[in-house]
């Protein structure tokens, strides 16, 4: 395990599996403290078991990103715990149903906006007073490289993504002046749970397609998407903020 991070506390939604599995377990390895948050509690808890493997120091706590009185909640449980928070990365998030604008239901639009792009403001909205107070942090919002581009049949998601960027860069100014940096991550199409239950790797063909989309000709792994969470949170980049980078394999450089 490294160092960089020792005495230092991290909060992760969505962490308990996928992009935020993998960003939790980068986090403990670089020396943090990380509390797992996520609203599936089983698996969350196989996150927490898997750091401390590792040696690392983990906690889990039930959160519902898109319930601003859960979320509140878990960040409050995290100062209870651990008596700080240095570092988050706010990545849970939903895909929604697909289909043309005119034809998504309002209750699926609703639902990805509220957990997409509010519970994203609900997250910074409890985690930076707490930031402040040790005067100085970092944040990471996942978007999407659907948070620059478009994606026909996903106008929910496209939508909530592009404004998770404007939110990054509007908090970013905000609080630069106090010590706290805010970013956000573009991940390209990954290999996780949320693309399986889309169904999108199951059929070869898709699946190439898909691939194809990337000039790098395959699709990203979620530890790839870790490596830059963690690096946007460490003094490396003690000059970012504000920056909306992606991790995408090529695909917004079409």
């Amino acid at each position: 395990m490294e160092n960089q991070f020792s005495n230092k506390v991290a909060f992760i939604t969505g962490a308990a599996s996928g992009i935020g599995r993998a960003s939790a377990l980068a986090f403990a390895q670089s020396g943090a403290s990380v509390m797992v948050a996520d609203y599936n509690e089983q698996e969350g808890k196989e996150t927490v078991q898997l750091i401390q493997q590792i040696g690392g120091k983990a906690e889990f706590v039930l959160c519902d990103v898109g319930n601003e009185a859960s979320v509140s909640a878990a960040v409050s449980a995290t100062i209870k715990i651990f008596g700080r928070l240095d570092f988050a990365f706010n990545n849970a998030g939903i895909s929604g149903d697909s289909g043309n604008t005119a034809d998504q239901s309002s209750e699926s639009w609703n639902r990805v906006i509220q957990v997409n792009l509010t519970g994203v403001f609900y997250c910074m909205k409890y985690q930076i007073p707490e930031m402040l107070k040790n005067k100085g942090g970092s944040i990471v919002n996942c978007s999407s490289i659907l948070g620059s581009v478009a994606f026909a049949g996903a106008s929910a998601y496209v939508a909530a993504k592009h404004g998770v960027v404007g939110l990054t860069k509007t908090a970013a100014i905000e609080y630069a002046s106090q010590g706290i940096r805010v970013n956000s991550v573009g991940p390209g199409f990954v290999v996780t749970p949320m693309l399986e239950k889309a169904g999108l790797l199951e059929d070869p063909g898709t699946k190439a397609f898909i691939e194809s989309l990337h000039p790098i000709g395959r699709l990203g792994q979620p530890e790839e998407i870790a490596g830059l969470v963690v690096y946007l949170c460490s003094e490396k980049s003690s000059f970012v903020t504000g920056q909306h980078i992606h991790a995408d394999g090529g695909y917004t450089a079409r």
